[in-house]
């Protein structure tokens, strides 16, 4: 924990829930009726529900339990399922539901909060001039914030961090400031901490006029909780636990001072005529609305810049986890947990303009807002008991964390299906496809694992002599000095077939070496590391490379070094080069040989788990580049396709034709031919014959 440490964790962590008090109260008054029907009791009820949802939801369940829950440092639904999905094969259900679900309001959150700030701007006067005044220019206003927000992701989260943590500093101080100094006028209204309020006006009371479905409107300011458990490992949990409490007080505080001005102004008719009323810009006086509302904007783009960053937290993870197909992670600084993830960062700003454009005003993409997240939630519960067993928290425990947490957000679910109508069906749409593509690549993988489809695999040293051979064979032309297959070498040699099919059944390739390449990505910033297996021959090896998250992928580069080292160690023959612009040049060309899985005829799997691989197959060959992956952009590279055989093959059943059995055979193609072309109808008009 440092003072720098915990700016840096309010800049980037706390963007999401802390721009809550720009839409939660204002949504609740407008659901139940607008604020002509904000009664005492309405509005304490309403209050007590915020609390105590973000103290149960947030401090409790996040803050205390799920960040004890980290993966090297790492948190997100993801992580936690990478620490407990030994313990039941079925949880890899919640995880996929949850993870799918989160990503999908992520894309949501930077629409709506910069939109509500903006649109705060409308009808304001500037000395005679209206900077905004119709919603077309919230629109375009918004997507040139948003654009440039997606633009500056590249440069990391430490210098985005470095900027925005002493604005956020100034916002929550804000928030809190002006919250004070509106309950100096009726502190009466902490009375709201007694949670009665929050059950009577949520089952008993009169004045609540949508009933439990109120839940769905208070969820929202808590929605930011699953993305500052994701945020965990861009600022690390000791900085999250000292500046918690300070956000969680500047919050209250603002909440609180909201709820007294709307009792003091329930029957002001003029703000209730008003169709864009906002609690929060309203109870600014004079200038300070210009600035709640500067601040709010900034404050709006830094609670995207959460959701940026946990999604990328969380689909590196699901790289790492193979439910996402590989991509291209760049990592700014020297932070593991800070990354960058370009195509990633594209989607989320294509969706975050389609949405915009689609809703066009945050009263319309706040009845969209959470449904999503309470999904999220509840998966987060259930892995969350399989952690605390796991750590050895007694069954009765953890029984009853996961029936507290999981009723209460059960309700929210129920109290948010209502919004499904309302837009919510477009994060669910989001959220199924996201599903979908995580479901095809996972069980993709799984299909080509089973028990009965290793033939997929093969053992490396069970080929070394033929690939010892063929290297050795005159009659054959050199293909290649060295021919080079990024592989992922399985416990035991084992190895793809198609690799060796690539080599062996199509044209045969004859190399003085043969390389097959697995590259570890390491937790250091700097590894540079190998290790070698020759497998007793001179020219069969198997290379673990061990490479650092901040070192390029530079295979080729490396790849020459290593075979200069081991012909120096006598380890493989010399490969002199008659022609070359290098003095003395001892290590031989390359070909790297990137192998594309085609499903072939052969593949005997039913129907179902022939789409699942052919849909995965189909993913791998548009999202993965190796020759970008790897670093060798300017090397030899082929691309081959092979076919992908799994399941037991059926042999061929064809029947031999004789001479004369083959003539009769053809006569009678022939005379079949010649009565289909001489056919008529037996019932024709005259414009019937002429047609045929």
């Amino acid at each position: 924990m440092s003072l720098a440490g915990l700016m840096i964790t309010i800049g980037i962590v706390y963007g999401d829930i802390g721009t809550s008090p720009l839409y939660v109260m204002k949504t609740i008054i407008t659901d139940n009726g607008g604020i002509n029907t904000a009664t005492r009791e309405m509005i304490m009820g309403s209050i007590s529900l915020i609390f105590w949802t973000v103290m149960l939801l947030t401090t409790i369940k996040y803050v205390l339990i799920a960040l004890q829950a980290t993966n090297h440092g790492e948190g997100g639904i993801f992580s936690l399922y990478a620490l407990v999905r030994r313990r039941k094969k079925w949880l890899i259900y919640p995880a996929l539901i949850g993870g799918a679900a989160l990503l999908a309001d992520g894309m949501l959150t930077p629409a709506v909060t910069v939109t509500t700030a903006i649109e705060g701007l409308k009808g304001i006067d500037f000395d005679g001039f209206t900077l905004v005044s119709t919603q077309q220019q919230v629109i375009v206003i918004t997507i040139v914030i948003l654009s440039f927000l997606f633009v500056i992701q590249r440069f990391g989260t430490s210098v985005i961090g470095r900027a925005f943590g002493p604005i956020m500093f100034i916002w929550f101080l804000f928030l809190g400031l002006t919250g004070l100094a509106h309950m100096a006028a009726d502190f009466s209204i902490l009375r709201a901490l007694n949670p009665y309020y929050a059950i009577k006006l949520l089952f008993f009371s009169s004045d609540n006029h949508v009933g439990v479905f109120i839940l769905g409107s208070v969820f929202l300011a808590t929605t930011g909780a699953e993305a500052l458990y994701s945020d965990v490992g861009h600022v690390g949990r000791v900085n999250i636990y000292g500046s918690w409490p300070f956000v969680f007080i500047s919050l209250m505080l603002n909440y609180f001072g909201q709820g007294v001005w709307v009792m003091n102004n329930a029957s002001n008719s003029a703000i209730g005529a008003d169709q864009s009323f906002n609690p929060f810009f309203e109870m600014l006086p004079g200038q300070w609305r210009l600035i709640g509302i500067v601040l709010a904007t900034l404050a709006a783009i830094i609670a995207s810049q959460a959701l940026i960053t946990g999604s990328y937290t969380l689909v590196s993870e699901a790289v790492r986890l193979k439910f996402f197909p590989r991509m291209k992670i760049i990592y700014p600084s020297e932070k593991h947990g800070q990354i960058y993830i370009p195509l990633v960062n594209a989607i989320l700003w294509i969706a975050c303009i389609a949405i915009i454009f689609y809703f066009r005003t945050s009263a319309h993409m706040e009845a969209a807002y959470g449904l999503a997240i309470t999904v999220t939630m509840l998966m987060t519960t259930l892995l969350l008991y399989q952690f605390l067993r796991q750590v050895h928290i007694k069954t009765i425990l953890a029984a009853l964390m996961v029936i507290f947490f999981g009723a209460i957000e059960t309700m929210f679910l129920i109290s948010s299906l209502v919004k499904f109508v309302h837009g919510g069906y477009v994060t669910a749409i989001i959220a199924g496809l996201i599903l979908l593509v995580m479901y095809i690549w996972y069980y993709g993988n799984r299909i080509r694992d089973r028990e009965e489809f290793q033939s997929a695999y093969i053992s490396l040293d069970d080929y070394k002599d033929q690939l010892a051979k063929l290297s050795n064979d005159d009659s054959l032309p050199i293909f290649s000095d060295n021919i080079v297959y990024m592989a992922k070498v399985k416990p035991g040699d084992m190895i793809k077939r198609e690799m060796l099919y690539s080599i062996l059944d199509k044209r045969p390739k004859r190399a003085k070496a043969y390389w097959f390449v697995t590259v570890n990505v390491t937790d250091d910033p700097y590894t540079a590391e190998y290790s070698v297996n020759t497998m007793g021959t001179r020219n069969v090896i198997n290379v673990q490379l061990y490479l650092g998250f901040r070192r390029e992928q530079r295979v080729n580069v490396y790849l020459r070094a290593i075979v200069h080292e081991m012909i120096e160690r006598g380890q493989i023959d010399p490969q002199p080069k008659k022609y070359t612009t290098m003095f003395g040049r001892d290590v031989g060309d390359f070909s790297f040989v990137i192998v594309q899985d085609v499903i072939s005829p052969q593949t005997q799997v039913s129907a179902i788990d022939r789409m699942i691989i052919l849909l995965r197959v189909g993913l791998q060959n548009i999202t993965s580049n190796p020759a970008s992956w790897f670093g060798l952009e300017f090397a030899d590279v082929i691309v081959e396709k092979v076919p992908l055989i799994l399941g037991k093959t059926k042999p061929l059943s064809l029947k031999y034709l004789s001479r004369d059995q083959a003539q009769e055979r053809h006569s009678q193609i022939h005379e079949d031919s010649k009565l289909k072309r001489n056919k008529v109808p037996e019932t024709t008009d005259d414009n019937d014959f002429e047609d045929q």
